[in-house]
């Protein structure tokens, strides 16, 4: 019998082959094959078949299989008998196989030899007994087995030992000069391991010694890119020095004289070698020009040492003064146009020239040129070949070799590069040295994320200047004395410039060329050129702010330039991609990679995901393209469609929002047009909805304001009345009463009494939280009449209730009453249940205020009856009921009771996000924590209900903190706050009910 795992499962008998069975029993003779020393037990063998994950009858299975073997291995075994091969022992199975049946063993036998010789200096012997061990593998271990298997650590560790043993085998071949016989083998396994550099190492060296020196090279360029771009890393001392020899080996026949020592007229001078060159580098590492590429420092540069700090941080370890560095550090400077890249890479880059005595190189790459083409990279690589003494006889002609030889002749040295202006990574990557110890320096306006990935950039997104910083550059050009004679004008104009410092350099260009114009005429100039860039004209394309925009601009395609101009109509602070995709009319993914687009090239700075951001001048830029390249007529027509489907977009989401958050319609929502023409935001829950409201909050009134300008209110009363839910519970009181303002003023003008009624309505509600009672009751009263003349019962009911709030907050207890009671017969009539539980549950609270506890406790009652027959069941509503319960039980001493109810309401309030009501809660909590002689659980639940409030309503804030600093309780266990509020009933009517 001969068995083989060294490649496919295989058996004979004599010359027969044998046919092993199916898939996973050959899987299980392969396992056996590879423990021939052991028994392999039941467990194992499950455990390799199926994992963590086997069936029922698993155990079976292997016995079926052993009993499979058997009868292949001898068809001619009794039922139950004990074969020859396949041996049941040790508690498990074991094939009884000799070195000579047995490829494995054959291997490992020759092997053993094989390093014998090598130890004993015979390498020509070894590499002979080598190579038969590796004739012997015909492809993977257990090669056809299923490959969930065949990833088991027995077959991988079988793999090993070959890649083990072919690294043992180059070596012999590399010490005796005979790299032929174990060639194939290597670049087989290059092939399987593509980053193994001490495998590329032995096959870079066992090719040039073969005379493929060109293969050699073309093997290294392969791994080097190959682990930058799946690693991020250079390549190791190992590779490197493989590649060293290879050149070395090279260079004689290339360059038969050192490159230095070669006059104009290509005769030989003598040169002699650095003294810090290697000896076995001798012929290619001759003294080189130390060139001092650098342009000059900016002289009044101000600011930015933050990032020059951080920049400079990363130098010591890697470029310190004691020598190469470790590894080569390169910072990858981005920002948008005019930001000061260039300025801070000089600037960083004359402050550490001292760390590298070989040189400077720079170069402007003209990545972004309105009228020129991008520098080609074999361009810039010639002509810091030239600066590094190289003639042009000299060159190679294609590009990697020209690159290769750059890193040669760079490798040992320390310098500074400067790559100025790059357009991507694709052109910056041949500039890069390929050993330690240079600093490399790039500006982009693109975002150069291969090299971050692949290269190890230190990726650095220069931001606009701050305020304090644009003062101090103004300080520098004009003078102390010019700029502190204006604080307000100097204010103004860091202001309009927006933290740009092209901008800013430009307005201080034009102060310093006209010393009498005082600075507050320049601030009104840029005042009234707001909006524009009128103001930031410069004396050339380098210094004009549209130019230099243009720059990136036309680096665009024709959709991400289209999105750019569009995003100039869109009136939020920023923008989500939903809206983008609105705005442009495209789908989801195809906006989102556009997006990705203007921000790689710093158009637009997305400033948390999803999230995107004009600077104020690139708006204004967008917005003059938008009217100039698109025209009037239809570019006219093509931008009112744009706002229209942006605005559709806000609705329909809102609308959704407000389903989700209102499923019981306590505020009546007004159905969505069917011309509406925008894709909502998908929002599966109440929490979804939250955070699209939080995201899009200071958005939203801007877009408002926006519809109405463009003719187009209905939106925006529309958009009002379905935030009402989010602006109520989260206490953004100030946003809704503004909003609605807006809404009033649309609806007024398109003189739709529906959407006026709404308006009044929900002004007056954000007025009666903004303790603006005679206002509120005002627009209450307004918005109660235009109801009644419509006939629309629900929406009296809802302002009646409304009404019923502001007269208990202004101490009308039985008006609020009389009013609640209107509004629970009017919800009768319209058949809205959760407004009967609603209206019942104020006046519950009305009573209790009134102290008539048993009667109120029977209304609270009776509404959580009615919440539990709706799916608001668990609400904020119904949390509401619990603390009317929880307030009369507290009264009435029932102290635990009035505690669970308490907890209760709070736990409902904080799963719906109301947080005025929790903070309401939270303070009669800790009122009746304090009527059972518990300080510190009082304490603690009015700090929470403090810190609610402080955002939400300072001046309750203030009477809840009043009672932390008190430490005096009344004879019943109250905490004495009298003097801190005007009475029990006020301090107890802190509630949206």
């Amino acid at each position: 019998m001969r068995f083989a795992v060294l490649g496919p499962v295989r058996a004979w008998r004599a010359d027969v082959e044998l046919r092993l069975g199916p898939p996973q029993q050959q899987a299980f003779a392969a396992l056996l094959l590879t423990s021939t020393d052991r028994p392999v037990t039941a467990t194992e063998v499950v455990d390799m078949l199926w994992g963590q994950d086997p069936p029922p009858s698993a155990v079976n299975v292997v016995r079926r299989y052993v009993g499979a073997l058997r009868r292949v291995l001898e068809p001619g075994l009794p039922r139950m008998a004990t074969g020859r091969w396949l041996l049941r022992e040790g508690g498990g199975y074991r094939l009884d196989v000799g070195v000579t049946a047995l490829d494995l063993l054959r291997f490992r036998d020759l092997r053993t030899q094989a390093r014998a010789a090598d130890r004993a200096d015979d390498s020509a012997y070894a590499l002979e007994l080598y190579a038969q061990a590796l004739a012997l593998w015909r492809g993977h271990a257990a090669a056809g087995i299923p490959a969930q298997v065949r990833s088991h650590p027995v077959f991988v560790g079988l793999d090993g030992e070959r890649l083990a043993t072919v690294k043992e085998a180059a070596d012999a071949a590399l010490r005796c000069g005979r790299a032929g016989p174990v060639l194939a083998q290597l670049q087989g396994l290059a092939d399987d391991h593509p980053l193994d550099e001490p495998l590329h190492s032995r096959l870079i060296r066992a090719l040039a010694l073969t005379g493929q020196q060109a293969q050699a090279l073309e093997t290294y360029q392969k791994i080097r890119v190959l682990l930058a771009e799946e690693l991020g890393v250079e390549p190791s001392s190992e590779l490197l020095a493989a590649h060293r020899e290879v050149l070395s080996a090279r260079s004689a026949p290339t360059f038969p004289t050192p490159l230095a020592a070669l006059d104009s007229e290509g005769s030989t001078g003598r040169a002699a070698a650095p003294e810090t060159a290697s000896p076995a580098r001798d012929d290619l590492l001759v003294p080189l020009p130390r060139p001092a590429q650098l342009p000059a420092a900016y002289e009044h540069f101000a600011g930015r040492e933050a990032e020059i700090d951080h920049m400079l941080r990363r130098l010591p370890a890697a470029s310190g003064h004691g020598g190469p560095g470790t590894t080569m550090v390169i910072n990858a400077i981005g920002g948008m146009a005019g930001v000061g890249k260039t300025t801070l890479a000089v600037q960083v880059a004359h402050r550490v020239t001292d760390r590298f005595p070989d040189g400077q190189l720079y170069v402007n790459l003209r990545g972004f040129d309105l009228h020129g083409a991008a520098m080609d990279p074999a361009e810039a690589v010639r002509g810091f070949l030239e600066a590094l003494g190289v003639s042009r006889k000299q060159m190679p002609d294609s590009l990697e070799a020209q690159a290769a030889l750059y890193r040669s002749l760079l490798a040992d040295r320390r310098v500074l590069v400067l790559l100025d202006n790059a357009r991507d990574a694709d052109q910056v990557r041949p500039l890069l040295p390929g050993a330690a110890g240079c600093l490399v320096l790039i500006t982009s306006r693109n975002q150069l994320t291969s090299l971050v990935v692949a290269g190890g950039a230190h990726p650095l997104t220069l931001d606009l200047l701050s305020p304090k910083d644009a003062r101090q550059s103004l300080v520098r050009r004009l003078g102390a004395y010019r700029v502190a004679a204006e604080p307000a004008a100097v204010d103004t104009i860091i202001s309009l410039c927006g933290g740009l410092p092209l901008a800013l350099s430009i307005i201080t260009a034009r102060a310093l060329m006209n010393p009498t114009f005082p600075l507050s005429g320049i601030a009104a100039e840029l005042m009234e050129a707001n909006g524009s860039l009128d103001a930031f004209d410069g004396l050339d394309a380098t210094t004009d702010v549209r130019t230099v925009f243009g720059w990136s601009y036309h680096t665009l395609t024709g959709e991400a330039a289209r999105l750019f101009r569009l995003l100039s109509l869109h009136p939020g602070p920023d923008i989500g991609t939903h809206a983008a995709g609105a705005l442009a009319d495209r789908p989801t993914a195809r906006v989102r990679s556009l997006l990705a687009e203007l921000t790689r090239t710093h158009l637009l700075t997305e400033e948390a995901p999803g999230r995107y951001r004009f600077h104020d001048l690139l708006r204004a830029y967008a917005n003059e393209l938008a009217r100039a390249e698109d025209g009037e007529g239809d570019g006219e027509e093509e931008r009112r469609d744009a706002m229209c489907r942006v605005l559709d977009h806000y609705l329909l989401t809102a609308h959704a929002s407000a389903s989700l958050l209102d499923p019981a319609g306590v505020f009546p929502s007004p159905a969505p047009s069917p011309e509406a023409t925008g894709t909502p935001v998908a929002l599966g829950d109440a929490e979804s909805a939250l955070s699209w409201f939080s995201a899009e909050r200071l958005v939203l009134l801007e877009v408002a304001r926006q519809s109405v300008d463009d003719g187009l209110g209905g939106h925006a009363w529309q958009l009002a009345r379905l935030l009402d839910p989010v602006h109520e519970r989260f206490g953004h009181w100030h946003d809704w009463a503004d909003l609605q303002r807006i809404a009033l003023a649309a609806a007024q003008q398109l003189a739709d009494p529906v959407g006026v009624a709404h308006a009044h309505g929900g002004l007056g509600r954000a007025c009666s939280l903004l303790r603006r009672y005679p206002e509120a009751a005002d627009h209450l009263h307004h918005a109660l009449s235009l109801f009644e003349a419509l006939g629309d019962d629900l929406g009296q009911a809802h302002t009646r209730r409304a009404l019923g709030w502001v007269m208990t907050r202004t101490e009308r207890h039985g008006e609020a009453i009389r009013q609640t009671r209107h509004a629970l017969d009017l919800y009768r009539i319209a058949g809205h249940l959760s407004g009967q539980a609603d209206a019942m549950n104020a006046i519950a609270w009305y009573e209790a205020v009134l102290g008539d506890y048993d009667k109120a406790m029977a209304n609270a009652l009776r509404s959580l009856s009615l919440y539990r027959r709706m799916s608001d069941q668990g609400g904020p509503h119904e949390a509401n009921a619990w603390d009317t319960l929880a307030y009369a039980h507290h009264h009435l001493g029932n102290f635990r009771r009035a505690q669970a109810c308490y907890l209760r309401a709070i736990d409902m309030l904080r799963r719906n996000g109301d947080r005025y009501n929790e903070a309401g809660s939270l303070t009669r909590l800790g009122d009746t924590y304090a009527a059972t002689g518990d300080d510190a659980a009082a304490r603690a639940a009015w700090a929470q209900a403090a810190d609610i409030l402080t955002e939400i309503d300072p001046p309750w804030a203030a009477e809840v903190r009043a009672k932390l600093q008190t430490s005096a309780f009344s004879d019943d266990g109250v905490p004495d706050v009298t003097s801190h509020s005007d009475d029990v009933l006020r301090r107890t009517a802190h509630r949206l009910p």
